[in-house]
């Protein structure tokens, strides 16, 4: 397993060299739905679902299924953090039937409320003052403007001075943010986030998604994407994932995403990983499904070696 504690302060452990190097030309390991570790499956199913879906969802072997296919992650946040994970594939929702502005997280299921997840990310920084995260809030659901007004206070509330402030991607280094004493970088996905300093336009975090089930198919579209990333001005997130279908799910219902597609294709995904370089061209954010089968965060992490070559030469 590779979820061990070793990789807690690795962004603090980097050489000087690459302190002063732009976050985004830095290898950087992520995980995709983030907070799927657990879904409610007592909960109804989510506004991101199909009609036909939440009908049938009303049987209860039905919820069952749906979670085996909703989870894409087995670590909590803190045991992510900890693993090295450092960019959070964030989608959010109102429960439709609730009253108040509570936000959870959602995939297919509903998952923690977000200010769980905030509280349990925000303590982690407090105890590792050099690493730097990326809150990605990239999908949301059933939610109206003051339920945007309530999750953007909540995350004031919870990170207060921890939160970047919006600058140009090239100016934002491990140092930079050290001398600031920042640690969070919120992306939202909003028209709202022109109306807040910390957050971040979605347009600095492009995430190409390569929506196949063919790892040949997935890695050929990972290297035409990076080929055609632009030179400066954004983060990157290769989507190192596969995603079911209709029909995939349709016959391996009970074995899950990650006894059919995961488990099979992760080795073909962390060699395409090894080969990789970060740079201004080459990769920056990685992601993947259940971070801890195979050693990704310190395959990504140990990229960053890379640039050290350069450097000397």
């Amino acid at each position: 397993m590779a979820a061990e504690g070793s990789h807690a302060d690795w962004m603090g452990a980097l050489p000087p060299a690459l302190r002063a190097l732009p976050l985004s030309n830095l290898a950087i390991p992520g995980s995709h739905d983030s907070f799927s570790y657990w879904v409610d499956e007592k909960s109804p199913v989510g506004p991101d679902q199909a009609t036909a879906i939440k009908r049938l969802a009303k049987i209860s072997l039905v919820k069952k299924l749906m979670k085996k296919w909703s989870v894409t992650q087995n670590l909590t946040f803190k045991e992510q953090l900890d693993s090295g994970i450092r960019y959070f594939d964030l989608r959010v929702s109102s429960k439709p039937d609730e009253t108040g502005q509570e936000i959870y997280f959602i995939h297919g299921l509903f998952g923690i409320t977000v200010w769980d997840g905030l509280m349990e990310i925000n303590s982690f920084l407090t105890h590792h003052p050099t690493e730097i995260i990326f809150l990605d809030f990239n999908h949301f659901y059933a939610m109206d403007n003051n339920h945007h007004m309530y999750l953007i206070s909540r995350i004031q509330e919870v990170f207060e001075s921890k939160l970047c402030t919006k600058d140009s991607v090239e100016n934002v280094t491990l140092q930079s943010l050290w001398d600031k004493q920042q640690q969070v970088l919120i992306f939202y996905h909003h028209p709202l986030y022109e109306e807040y300093p910390y957050l971040w336009p979605g347009n600095k975090m492009p995430a190409p998604w390569a929506n196949t089930t063919n790892v040949h198919k997935l890695l050929q579209f990972l290297e035409t994407t990076l080929g055609e990333r632009a030179k400066h001005g954004t983060f990157h997130v290769s989507q190192a994932i596969l995603t079911p279908r209709v029909k995939t799910i349709a016959r391996h219902l009970v074995r899950g995403l990650k006894n059919t597609l995961v488990h099979r294709n992760l080795p073909v995904i962390l060699n395409w990983v090894k080969s990789q370089k970060p740079g201004v061209m080459g990769v920056n954010i990685i992601t993947s499904d259940f971070v801890e089968l195979v050693d990704f965060a310190a395959t990504v992490i140990a990229l960053n070696s890379l640039l050290l070559e350069d450097n000397k030469s």
